[in-house]
């Protein structure tokens, strides 16, 4: 029986980390199926959002030939932001995937505004 796993995003502008609201936030499975989507409150975070993993006992043996892990896709929008998208994030049982989103605003990329930030997270060598 599947466990369970959270992502949690903290979606913030520049270095002073100002917090943004109303970042629309998507998580899907690495198969594109829609898992979660939330919006950030004034203080640029989303409820978690729980996502099935395998079983805790996957990670604690070696060479199980099951990956420990659930990988997903994040995509963060909000206007006159530049767009970010976070590929193969991992969520492991019991444990919190924390994102820390700084999003860049257009303003600061003027010949960016359709142009999307894609982040891929290798996996570990577990």
């Amino acid at each position: 029986m599947p466990d369970t796993g959270y992502i949690t995003v903290n979606a913030f502008t520049s270095n002073a980390r100002i917090p943004l609201e109303n970042v629309a936030i998507a998580v899907t499975a690495s198969d594109g199926t829609a898992i979660a989507l939330r919006l950030t409150d004034r203080n640029g975070i989303i409820t978690p959002i729980e996502i099935p993993v395998p079983e805790l006992s996957a990670s604690q043996t070696p060479d199980t030939g099951i990956i420990p892990f659930t990988a997903v896709n994040l995509y963060a929008r909000l206007e006159g932001f530049e767009q970010t998208e976070n590929e193969n994030l991992q969520v492991f049982p019991d444990t919190v995937t924390q994102l820390q989103l700084q999003m860049i605003p257009l303003s600061e990329l003027p010949d960016a505004w359709d142009k999307v930030a894609v982040f891929d997270t290798p996996a570990q060598n577990l």
